[in-house]
Parts: structure tokens; sequence; C-alpha cells
């Protein structure tokens, strides 16, 4: 009988190729970052979606606008701007990824074995203001902390932490009725190792040609 062979967990796991991805932020901030005054710095909450890192929606102006035009916790931005990166992703944490899914899995189980053990209280996923009917819980505490476990359980192993987290969200309304399709449905890109940003530039009317 013919033996199916096991792919390597880190044979596939760096991410070929460039994408691009799209930052919402004052414009003052993204002039900044162009002309090298300032540098983006990492989202560090306890609620961050991703855990932490540089965010970016990837191939997706027009969320990073909106993001920008209508930030969270009541924030307004004076002139909301989109800044553009060009990024490699690298050794990336693949949210889209069968064999990631269960890695992060397995991370959960381990955190929560050591936290129940030691009589302590695992944090939730919830909405703003408590509310429970909503489908997109945006105060992501419990999938934050397990993705900050993983990496630092990584390090503590002496194993090499990801330097990318990509993961796609079914977000919003559907589009149409009983759809299966969401119109804020997007692919987020958590940035850890700043070195996987090759270059920032600021996105250009589209020609007719």
């Amino acid at each position: 009988m013919k033996m199916t062979r096991l792919i390597s967990d880190s044979m596939y796991t760096a991410t070929p190729g460039l994408v691009i991805g799209f930052h919402g932020c004052e414009r003052s901030l993204r002039d900044d970052v162009i002309n090298e005054r300032e540098k983006l710095r990492s989202s560090l909450g306890k609620y961050e979606w991703l855990g932490h890192g540089i965010y970016f929606w990837q191939n997706n102006y027009e969320r990073a606008l909106d993001f920008a035009t209508h930030p969270p916790n009541g924030r307004k931005l004076v002139n909301p701007a989109v800044l553009g990166a060009v990024i490699s992703l690298d050794y990336c944490l693949d949210l889209l990824d069968t064999r990631h899914i269960q890695n992060l899995k397995r991370s959960f189980l381990t955190m929560e074995n050591v936290i129940l053990e030691n009589g302590g209280k695992l944090p939730r996923n919830r909405n703003k203001g408590g509310a429970e009917n909503l489908q997109d819980k945006v105060i992501r505490e419990l999938d934050c902390l397990v993705i900050e476990y993983l990496h630092e359980k990584m390090c503590k192993d002496g194993k090499k932490p990801y330097d990318s987290v990509r993961g796609v969200f079914i977000e919003g309304t559907p589009i149409y009725e009983d759809a299966g399709f969401y119109d804020k449905t997007h692919i987020q890109l958590c940035i850890r190792n700043p070195n996987c940003i090759k270059g920032f530039f600021i996105p250009r009317q589209e020609e007719i040609w």
C-alpha cells in the first residue's frame, strides 16, 4: 500500500510574493510616514483582532478610508486619509490556511488549561455595550490573548515567531435577503515584523485610458 507523506508544517509557511495593504489614518501621519519623519506604531490593545502589530486592509482602499472617516470609540480624524503599503507577509500565521487554524486552536487549548488550572478566567470576545444580538464581535480580547500566547510560547521554546498574521472576517449585514455575502467582509493583515513593509505610497486615482 502506498503511504501518503505528511507535509512539513514549515515547508509552505512562507507566503510568497508581495501584497498591497491600506492603512486608514490622519493625513498628517500619512505624509510624515511617506517623508520618513514618523513610523507607524504597533497597535498594542488587549482587544486587537489579530494580536499586536501594524494593521492593514489587504487590497481594500475603501475599507481603510471608511475606517479613517468613521474611526471607532467615538474618535474623529480632522483630515482622514489612506496610506498604501507594499508588504511581504514572509513567515505568516495565515488564518485562511487549515494548518494555521489548527495551530491556533492548539494554542487556545494549551492556554485554557494553564489559565483554568491557576484559577483564572478566560476573557470573551464581545460587542460594544454588551449587545448580544450582533454577529460582529468587535472587542476581541479572547482572540488577541490566544494569538499573543502563541507567540510568547514560540519565543520561550526557542522558535521563530511569526512575522505577520492574516485573517478573513465576515462582517456587517447581508448584501441582499438570504445572502451568504456580507457588506463589510474583508481580509486584514497584522504586521508584527516591521521589516515586512517594503515601502509606502500615497494611493493615486485611476486614470481613464
